[in-house]
């Protein structure tokens, strides 16, 4: 009698897991706060990034990646005009222009490529990759970085630049410096100021929307709330109007390039740039006795966030390194 022979099972064939795959995976929970099994990803730019590589080797399995796929990504990322994030539209998305056609600088290029190493190292945890699995980026070496550019007023130079602020055709642009000089608010952070941000009565004024996606608190000395108090209106508390709000455009800040153009020009400056006014603010900051914990707090500078997790400090603790900074120069 013939044995009767039961069909034979097909084995699952398990997907292939692309880097596009994956992108999409991390991407959906990078945001998400850890508590409820996300990422907690603070980096804005990280999504961009990564979709860089999707356009790159997204149809690549992702444990097919090799370090040479990783370098002729890198080069090809680098030969990329440059932009610079410059804020938000009105419905909250990322802007970014140009900046003409020149190849990315190197610390761009690095930033790509933590980016992917950090996908990779997801994907290993996730079990989405062998455990035993060596990321390709680890054996690819980052660009060297030149120190940062630091550029800050001298005290002539201060008095003259807020001299010609004072004697804009934009009115506001004199606060806007001020705030700028005073606070260490990166451009983006103040123009996406609103006046129900500002709090007159405790001196502060809150950032919500941060580059490093930190809510981040300003301390403001009477001579801001002094100026503010000039363009106030009379439901400021309430107001979700812009600080710094374009004429024609109210939704939009002020497009402030040709004043600050014009200021500059009238105090004679050189090779000064409106973030220079964030480093000014560092530099009066440490001359004055800040110590790095307090430096760190005021800035939330990405590159100090190492010494942030030892940095508890109240906003009296700032007021008062400020005050001491600017006392005398206001």
């Amino acid at each position: 009698m013939n044995a009767v022979h039961e069909p034979a099972v097909a084995a699952a064939v398990q997907p292939v897991m692309t880097l596009a795959d994956a992108v999409g995976q991390y991407l959906a929970i990078y945001a998400m706060p850890e508590s409820l099994g996300g990422i907690g990803g603070r980096d804005e730019m990280r999504p961009h990034r990564l979709k860089a590589w999707v356009c790159l080797l997204g149809t690549r399995p992702l444990a097919g990646i090799t370090p040479d796929d990783v370098e002729d990504g890198l080069r090809q990322i680098a030969a990329v005009p440059a932009r610079v994030y410059a804020g938000k539209d009105a419905d909250g998305q990322s802007v970014f222009r140009k900046l003409g056609t020149g190849r990315r600088s190197n610390a761009t290029v690095n930033r790509h490529h933590v980016a992917l190493a950090g996908l990779f190292s997801w994907a290993r945890k996730q079990r989405l990759l062998p455990r035993d699995f060596v990321s390709p980026t680890r054996h690819v070496e980052k660009l060297p970085e030149p120190r940062g550019r630091v550029r800050y007023l001298k005290d002539d130079e201060r008095e003259r630049l807020l001299t010609a602020c004072k004697a804009s055709s934009w009115p506001r642009l004199y606060l806007l410096a001020l705030m700028a000089i005073t606070t260490g608010g990166r451009r983006s952070e103040l123009l996406g100021l609103r006046w129900c941000d500002i709090d007159t009565e405790r001196g502060e004024a809150i950032l919500h929307d941060t580059k490093n996606g930190e809510r981040r608190v300003l301390v403001l000395l009477f001579q801001v709330l002094d100026e503010l108090a000039k363009f106030a209106p009379a439901d400021a508390s309430t107001s979700t109007a812009l600080v710094f709000r374009s004429r024609l455009r109210p939704s939009q800040p002020f497009s402030f390039k040709s004043a600050w153009g014009e200021a500059v020009a009238l105090a004679e400056l050189r090779d000064f740039h409106f973030h220079d006014l964030r480093h000014t603010f560092a530099s009066y900051s440490a001359q004055h006795g800040g110590s790095l914990l307090e430096f760190a707090d005021a800035l939330r500078h990405k590159t100090l966030k190492m010494v942030q997790r030892y940095s508890h400090l109240s906003t009296d603790s700032r007021r008062r390194m400020v005050s001491k900074a600017f006392e005398g120069r206001l």
